[in-house]
């Protein structure tokens, strides 16, 4: 499928795009954001998928799927585009502009819910079956609703494990690494004094990583009430805040953290410069390639978590734009597409993660039973079992609420200040409060009534 190449003018802003979801036809000048009718010789019949980054690897898969859920529904045709990810957001507003949006598009949980609070989704739950919740994983489903209303349809998932150096580990007197994030400074003080290296890389610049606002969470901190507005200048908080500060202050952390991401800490684990890294299984491929001398040195571990041994997963989810004029066949093809053969088959090949409860089950027993390929092959393998069992017991810390992305920026530069001695640690978090109540009371002024796992 060829994109529509209407886009807005320049005088229409992403945050009108936005706001335009949100009304329906009512009047003739909005009247191209009601519900899309289908083109000419469709007969309302050809059902529009987009998703992001897959083609042309799952190609053969995805047309594999198409054709089996076209059997079953004899009369509808799968019309599938693969976007850029780094495209999507502005070609997807550009198409509700065009009144072209696609029946069923995959969409990061941010934006997602950026376009569900605007009122640019359908809430799904008159759509499903009665047996939908319970065929994924409760906490990933919990992931996918907003202000009551079921958003989303979960669809893969990744969980980050920690790779280890054992080189720097053993230097450092330690067999294995810290497992709660009360345990970190005195590791990260031993590595720093025995090796002259760094414990790990955790970056606070502001449009990266959302992993430090993650520790927050597992640190006990509420980040926001239900009304949306600022919790996180509590007791916690502010412990957390110091928490941070004072490792970086004390030099424990790299100094680059405040100005360079994620990236920087694969650069510094494959140079042997950081003790461990945070990421996922296949990794290890990677550095198997790139450095295989430290490769040779790495082992996974679970990831550090806070005192209730909860870790953060990440999804991808499927949504219906409320423009849909086939909103019923959309729900079809994404359960098709979600059930838990498909999530098995796309999971083995795409070496993510399912979110359905009967293939992540499958695929940890086949994890289990891996006895083949050669001692770098293994321990990726043993690695991905590792992140599937870090399944049972992680949630969507941060969820997808609207402005997450914009509390992050916020936090992270006022943790900058604190980190560089600017500001007082509790001054900053003060400050970064005063801000998002700001932001918060000019988008929701009479505050909103979300759900309290949206806060938390």
């Amino acid at each position: 499928m060829t994109l529509n190449p209407i886009s807005p003018s320049p005088q229409l802003k992403r945050r009108e795009l936005l706001r335009l979801l949100a009304l329906g036809g009512g009047s003739t000048a909005l009247a191209a954001c009601g519900p899309r009718r289908p083109g000419a010789g469709e007969a309302g019949r050809v059902l529009t998928v987009w998703t992001l980054d897959l083609a042309p690897r799952f190609n053969t898969y995805l047309q594999a799927v198409i054709a089996a859920w076209e059997g079953e529904n004899p009369g509808v045709k799968v019309r599938w585009t693969d976007v850029p990810w780094s495209a999507v957001e502005r070609k997807l507003l550009a198409a509700v502009f065009a009144r072209t949006a696609p029946d069923l598009v995959n969409l990061n949980p941010p934006f997602a819910a950026n376009l569900a609070s605007k009122g640019g989704l359908l809430d799904l739950a008159p759509l499903l079956p009665a047996s939908a919740e319970a065929r994924f994983l409760p906490s990933i489903w919990q992931a996918g609703r907003q202000d009551g209303a079921q958003f989303a349809l979960p669809w893969y998932l990744t969980a980050r494990i920690t790779m280890v150096n054992r080189q720097l580990l053993q230097q450092a007197g330690y067999s294995a690494p810290p497992q709660r994030w009360q345990q970190l400074p005195a590791y990260a003080e031993a590595v720093r004094r025995r090796t002259g290296r760094y414990a790990l890389f955790m970056t606070v610049v502001p449009d990266d990583s959302a992993e430090l606002l993650e520790t927050f969470v597992q640190m006990g901190v509420q980040l926001l009430d239900d009304r949306r507005r600022a919790a996180f200048n509590s007791p916690a908080g502010r412990q957390a805040f110091a928490f941070w500060t004072d490792l970086y202050r004390r030099g424990l952390l790299p100094r680059e953290v405040v100005s360079q991401g994620f990236r920087r800490a694969i650069e510094l684990y494959q140079s042997g410069d950081l003790a461990q890294v945070a990421t996922g299984p296949d990794f290890l491929r990677n550095l198997q390639t790139n450095a295989p001398g430290i490769a040779s040195q790495t082992r996974p571990y679970p990831p550090i978590t806070g005192e209730d041994g909860v870790a953060n997963v990440a999804m991808m989810n499927l949504v219906v734009p409320r423009q849909s004029a086939m909103a019923a066949e959309a729900v079809s093809f994404g359960l098709h597409l979600t059930n838990a053969a498909n999530q098995l088959a796309f999971a083995q090949e795409a070496r993510v993660l399912p979110s359905a409860r009967a293939a992540l089950a499958q695929l940890e027993q086949e994890l289990e039973q891996e006895q083949g390929g050669d001692q770098a092959s293994r321990l990726v393998e043993q690695a991905r079992l590792l992140s599937a069992r870090t399944l049972g017991r992680a949630r969507v810390l941060v969820p997808a609420i609207p402005g997450v992305k914009r509390l992050q920026a916020i936090l992270y530069t006022q943790l900058q200040r604190a980190m560089l001695s600017q500001a007082d640690s509790d001054r900053a978090l003060q400050a970064a409060a005063e801000e998002w109540d700001r932001y918060a009371a000019a988008r929701w002024p009479e505050g909103v009534q979300a759900d309290s796992r949206s806060a938390r």
